[in-house]
């Protein structure tokens, strides 16, 4: 063991995905600046990957589009669904294509900086896992529940990130961010007893704090995904 120099180990890296529909560099550079005005701290270094599948544009400087993402602060990471016809183009950025496999576990959401892994208590049935955190989740962790639902009986505190493939349920203060179905299930939904979130997300789809209802902070609440629309309502 003392002469081995690394270890390869799979891990839980949420990422954001630009779906790009189409492209001028006047347009897509004002609208990435809008987006990001929302909330810079949550975007800064965010690693991206570019997907082409809903892309409907015919020439594209991909070079151009990187340099773009990457004055924003972005990290563009690599390409997915990519047609045949911009294979030889993307090659010269110098950032992979991604096949349906590689991408399976990637996500629209955002990065925690430096997560700290948390001991969880897991309960598992026959129909779906869930991972239950007995302990309030502090600043600057992260807890995945991978295949099931995740179950905090305590608080998730500011600067912390739960995240889950199936629901949240946090029977305490949501100050962090909560990103339930991370791989697509949009049926998915993030229950908490009392919200004060920094951001919620289903199936990619997230709300800032400054985009909830006042009237809703500090209340239980429900958040759940209807016809690409994010929903938050008390409970």
């Amino acid at each position: 063991m003392a002469d081995t120099s690394f270890q390869l180990k799979g891990s839980v890296v949420t990422t954001f995905i630009l779906e790009l529909y189409q492209y001028s560099r006047e347009d897509f550079t004002q609208q990435l600046k809008d987006k990001i005005s929302q909330a810079p701290e949550f975007f800064l270094q965010s690693p991206v990957v570019i997907s082409l599948e809903k892309f409907a544009g015919e020439n594209i400087d991909f070079l151009e589009l990187v340099d773009v993402c990457r004055q924003f602060e972005l990290q563009p990471m690599a390409f997915k669904a990519v047609d045949a016809r911009f294979e030889a183009t993307i090659k010269k950025t110098g950032l992979p294509l991604l096949s349906d496999t590689a991408t399976r576990a990637v996500n629209n959401a955002s990065v925690a900086p430096a997560p700290q892994k948390v001991e969880a208590e897991s309960e598992e049935s026959e129909y779906r896992k869930s991972k239950v955190i007995t302990r309030p989740v502090r600043s600057g962790q992260q807890v995945y529940a991978e295949g099931g639902d995740l179950i905090i009986l305590s608080q998730v505190s500011e600067g912390a990130e739960v995240l889950a493939d199936g629901n949240i349920h946090i029977y305490g203060s949501l100050r962090g961010r909560a990103l339930a179905g991370i791989k697509g299930d949009t049926s998915a939904r993030v229950f908490c007893q009392k919200l004060d979130a920094e951001l919620i997300s289903v199936a990619g789809h997230f709300i800032l704090s400054d985009s909830l209802d006042s009237a809703l902070q500090g209340q239980a609440v429900q958040v759940y995904l209807d016809e690409q629309t994010l929903h938050v309502a008390a409970v």
